[in-house]
């Protein structure tokens, strides 16, 4: 069996007021997670229609390795303030690439 590369897709919604902030305490944890093995990508964009909208988009070596990232203390704090920033739990969509050109 191969190690197959996988994507997540995470849609955020973040409290009205609060935008400024999700994307301070995001961008410590956007630099750590850079700096782990096997991260490909791992990009926050923000709604340009609605700026309470983020969008997070990830690519890892394999879905073993995204394991350990959701492991790691820095998700782990990030997602226990979930409840102060975000209006709903996010929506998450796992995939893996199908075709590469």
């Amino acid at each position: 069996m191969s190690v197959q590369q996988v994507t997540v897709i995470a849609r955020l919604k973040v409290k009205q007021g609060l935008e400024d902030r999700f994307r301070e305490e995001f961008e410590h944890v956007i630099a750590l997670t850079r700096t782990e093995d096997g991260c490909i990508n791992y990009d926050l964009h923000q709604s340009i229609e609605d700026h309470s909208v983020f969008l997070l988009h990830e690519n890892w070596a394999s879905q073993a390795i995204l394991d350990l990232h959701l492991q790691q203390p820095y998700i782990r704090a990030l997602g226990a303030k979930s409840e102060e920033f975000l209006v709903e739990p996010p929506e998450i969509k796992l995939l893996q690439q199908i075709v590469n050109h």
